[in-house]
């Protein structure tokens, strides 16, 4: 089995493993812990990787998102409007009072999406994965994928244009 520069790894892959969780839970501080329990899962099952199955990034993801669902497990709550409204302001410190609003707004939006349409949306938007690669780890067709992902940007920009007439 072929060494894995788990340095080089770590610096391409961390950005991406936080920001899908930044997506999926709304806080930095929590965001940070579960990137740091996915890495510590990966080195302590590095043993487990095998080159001819998936690509590292794709193992890397498998273990990030059952990390998300222990800890949605654990949680078993909802985050509430201020709580989500609290996360995004504290996670956004030196942008523009606009900036900060429309961070919050789309994170409100964003909660009240199904957990499996959270998770498309992190993996694409967090995680800047292809459709293609979102379809390997979710075991969709990548057709499926781009589709759901379509509908929920219908759904997310609809319900942005609503909240805008208000």
């Amino acid at each position: 089995m072929e060494a894995i520069n788990w340095e080089a790894v770590y610096h391409q892959e961390l950005p991406r493993i936080y920001n899908f969780f930044r997506y999926r839970v709304g806080d930095g501080h929590q965001a940070e812990d579960l990137t740091a329990t996915t890495f510590e899962k990966a080195w302590r099952g590095r043993w487990r990787y095998k080159k001819n199955l998936a690509a590292f990034s794709t193992w890397l993801f498998t273990i990030a998102r059952n990390v998300a669902t222990d800890h949605f497990r654990r949680v078993q709550q909802e985050f509430s409007f201020e709580d989500i409204h609290q996360q995004a302001d504290l996670a956004i410190v030196e942008e523009t009072i606009q900036q900060k609003q429309e961070f919050s707004r789309l994170s409100m939006l964003l909660a009240k999406l199904p957990g499996r349409e959270q998770e498309l949306i992190a993996l694409k938007f967090g995680a800047e994965f292809s459709n293609r690669e979102i379809a390997h780890l979710t075991h969709l067709s990548e057709s499926n994928v781009g589709t759901m992902l379509n509908r929920i940007i219908i759904k997310l920009r609809s319900e942005w244009e609503v909240e805008n007439e208000r």
